[in-house]
This record gives structure tokens, sequence and C-alpha cells, in this order.
């Protein structure tokens, strides 16, 4: 379902790195860790489609995604892939449930009633008609996650999802996302430098000084 192929990038005056080839079915998941200024944020980019690298391939469901022209790849991303930013990137003007209708109408898709569900589901159903400045940092990743979630993607990114959180917050949010993930068979991904999450979620790929091997990337 996911493939990426001889990866590699280069920032102007930042030594290039690549990434390490990756395999994962849908339904599968991986956690990649790195500290800070490893790449891992920029390999999560690359992998949305939100980066282009200079050289290598990100196959999305047999789509070579950065073969697309910009607005198909836009469309591509919209209805295939769910991201969740470190900080919330929602629309304060907006309404919760505005967020989320947002985010069907630019993946052309319509709302079939799923947003009340996710809403319900997250536990922030009774915020749906709340503005999102009003909405507590915790309530407002909710509706991060709702919003990755409601065009239904087949892969689901998250960039530091537990960097703020306690441990009993942080388990919460892990096990909401593998859930989630789960009910919609799409391929999970979590980037991090938090070793916690390294309890919950079976594969690992470490970018950085040390390179760590899962089942299902390769090398």
């Amino acid at each position: 379902m996911l493939s990426t192929k001889s990866i590699q990038f280069e920032y102007t005056g930042v030594p290039a790195f690549s990434i390490p080839d990756i395999h994962l079915k849908a339904g599968e998941e991986l956690l990649v860790l790195g500290e800070s200024g490893s790449g891992k944020t920029t390999a999560l980019n690359i992998i949305a489609g939100l980066l282009k690298p200079q050289g290598g391939k990100v196959i999305i469901d047999d789509v070579d995604i950065y073969s697309l022209k910009e607005d198909k790849l836009d469309k591509f991303r919209g209805k295939n892939i769910g991201i969740i930013f470190q900080k919330p990137h929602i629309l304060s003007a907006l309404t919760v449930m505005e967020n989320l209708q947002a985010a069907n109408f630019f993946a052309g898709k319509k709302e079939n009633g799923s947003i009340s569900t996710y809403l319900e589901e997250l536990g922030i159903g009774n915020k749906k008609n709340a503005k999102v400045n009003t909405l507590s940092e915790g309530e407002a990743q909710r509706v991060s996650i709702a919003r990755a979630l409601v065009n239904q993607p087949k892969l689901l990114l998250a960039d530091e999802p537990t960097s703020s959180l306690d441990d009993k917050n942080a388990e919460a949010v892990v096990n909401l996302l593998k859930q989630q993930s789960k009910k919609l068979n799409a391929v999970l991904i979590i980037v991090t430098h938090d070793q916690r999450v390294k309890d919950h979620i079976e594969n690992h790929l470490t970018i950085g000084n040390r390179v760590g091997r899962n089942r299902h990337t390769e090398f």
C-alpha cells in the first residue's frame, strides 16, 4: 500500500540524507524515531506529498505521488492521506464542524454524516458547534485527529502527537490513533522523539545517528 524507494533529500547548506526504503501493507503501523534535527519530520513531509525529494519515489496505493501534477497531488493527498501536525493546523475563525466540513470540501468529498460520529468517538461531540479558539489544547488536538480521519484516508501520519503530554494522555492518544487506523484499515506512521511510544508500536525505524531495522523496512 505504501512504498518509498531510494529517497534522497538535501536542504541548501545542510548535508544530504536518505530515508531507508519502507514497505507497509494496509493496516500496518510504523514508528519513526529521531532526535530534533534528525530529519524525521522531513521524512514525514516527503511521504505526505508536501515536500518533493531530489530523488526517489513515494508510492501510495500504486500511485507514484510525485509523478502527479501539483493540483492532482493536492487532490490525491486530500482524499488518501490524513496528517496530524505537531501543532493543530485548524482554522480558529471556524467552528469544529466547519473545520471538518472544509476538509471534505477541499478533498472533493460530500459530508456523509461521519463527522458527528468521529467527534463522538474522539470524545468531543459536544464541541461540534464551538469555535476552535475556545478549545483546550487537548480538544484542539482531537479536532486535528478528526480532520485527518474525516476523508477516511488510506495513510494516516502523525508528527510528534505526544510531545507535550503526560504519560496517561500520551498513551491515550497513541491508542486512539491505533484504534482509528485499524478501523479504516489504514497505514499508520507516527514520527516522534518520544521513546514512550515504542511500547505501543512494534515496528520501529530510527533516523539519525542510529538506524533501526524492522520487519517491513529495507535498506
